[in-house]
């Protein structure tokens, strides 16, 4: 039957049997088993290579189930986004390398991508996972949305059943870690984020925004910022376009604009001064000819592009148009740091914090490292309990006196427990071994001196 002690062993390393195949359940050792990071983001690689290692939808869900497959791998977690993808595993560094090696197979990833993937292990990777979650670690200094695509990946690996019990805890307490910052230092006032550093780049195109018209392509969350922001510019004419109509209707009703379906978009291009695309689309959706009739039909008015999206919407080609003048999600990174600059201060006190917490949560990790063998000790010490208690039971049985089996009880208990130690310290000491020493006297709190040194 199994026990305990086994069960919360299977909780923390096992998977979902429900998603995975059967098979026997192969315990990995507690003292290789850390937290790795593999991935890349955009302080590592470029927009042209992160887009090469999405994983959104049905091939995040995939990814998981593979990557806790590979050898030495037990938990996993994908976080897939414009500026990383990163998956976060609980795994040995056999299995860490593994993944790396996975990904590289997974995406057949260039020499030049794969040079951009970086790995952190231990109070490393933990740290960055902190960062991750606080915004201290993103394009946009301390920006909000991160945090929720952090639960989101966290909710898709737990209904994958790829997390158990060690990266359920360490993403519990990163989650409220992130809530200790935001509600202990200005890091998320005065916010700067991507949409609004589109709007103000387009801004340094068209010093009148009443006088022009915007095209927005996608409906979710940046788009809806971007839209916020133009409808506060007092924008002309706003077009929303999207895959998902009634959503396009939606979002373009909030802001007086007009909805479309993405089969319009060729025939709105000609009219749209400003262009900003966020979608989930594996390919891109305006094509360079698309453009160019829309330039043609245009005679010459300029055309200011944005593309946030990862992969990207609009085809890298465009940006050859002439009177095109397209942008990337790197390239709001300048326009991203001028307006960061009331935040740097915040970021110094929420690093604090940060450092903080991740000894904290090192101290109970370790701690709860060593509660395997603090059960095993008690096991142990309780089996010679009952045995010598048992014998004590026969001793009474046969008439022994209570002073005699007392003594029986005292002594025979103190040579069992004792008895594997002193074999172990006078192989010790045969092999030299001091430090095996030293902790036997640290741990018994003795003061060195035996009954040859009284």
């Amino acid at each position: 039957m199994e026990s305990d002690r086994d069960r919360e062993v299977r909780h923390q390393f096992a998977y979902d049997t429900r998603n995975f195949p059967p098979g026997p359940f192969v315990r990995i050792p507690d003292r290789i088993m850390s937290l790795h990071i593999v991935g890349l983001n955009h302080t590592t690689a470029p927009v042209e290579i992160r887009e090469q290692v999405v994983y959104a939808g049905d091939a995040a869900e995939r990814a998981l189930a593979e990557v806790t497959q590979l050898p030495e791998v037990a938990e996993a977690v994908v976080l897939s986004t414009c500026n990383r993808t990163e998956f976060f595993v609980s795994a040995s560094p056999d299995g860490a390398r593994a993944l790396r090696d996975w990904l590289v197979r997974d995406r057949r990833l260039s020499p030049a991508a794969e040079r951009a993937l970086f790995a952190l292990d231990g109070d490393e990777a933990i740290r960055h996972l902190f960062r991750v979650a606080c915004g201290l670690d993103s394009m946009v200094l301390g920006e909000p949305q991160i945090l929720g695509q952090l639960k989101d990946a966290w909710r898709q690996a737990e209904r994958a059943g790829t997390i158990g019990g060690r990266l359920h805890r360490l993403f519990q307490h990163t989650f409220a870690v992130a809530k200790k910052v935001r509600t202990e230092t200005e890091i998320g006032a005065n916010p700067v984020s991507v949409a609004y550093a589109a709007v103000s780049l387009a801004g340094q195109f068209f010093s009148a925004f009443e006088k022009h018209t915007a095209l927005l392509v996608g409906a979710g969350a940046t788009i809806e910022l971007v839209a916020q922001h133009l409808k506060g510019k007092r924008i002309g004419r706003l077009f929303v376009a999207n895959r998902d109509v009634e959503r396009a209707r939606e979002l373009a009703a909030r802001f007086g604009g007009f909805a479309l379906p993405l089969s319009e978009l060729p025939g709105t291009l000609p009219d749209a001064d400003i262009i900003v695309s966020s979608t989930a689309s594996p390919h891109p959706i305006v094509s360079a000819g698309q453009m160019r009739e829309a330039v043609r039909l245009r005679k010459r008015r300029p055309i200011f592009a944005v593309d946030i999206a990862v992969p990207r919407d609009l085809d890298p080609a465009i940006a050859e148009l002439g009177d095109v003048y397209l942008y990337t999600i790197d390239d709001l990174d300048r326009v991203v740091l001028d307006g960061q600059n009331a935040r740097e201060a915040a970021a110094g006190e929420a690093t604090r914090i940060l450092e903080e917490e991740t000894r904290r949560y090192l101290e109970v990790e370790r701690s709860r490292s060593v509660t395997p063998v603090i059960a095993a000790l008690r096991d142990h010490g309780d089996a010679l309990r009952q045995e010598v208690l048992a014998q004590a039971r026969r001793r009474f049985g046969n008439g022994a006196d209570p002073e005699s089996v007392m003594e029986y009880v005292a002594g025979a208990l103190l040579k069992k427990l004792l008895h594997q130690p002193t074999v172990r310290l006078r192989r010790a000491g045969e092999e030299s071994d001091e430090a095996l020493v030293e902790a036997t006297r640290e741990l018994f709190g003795l003061d060195g001196r035996g009954r040859e040194g009284r």
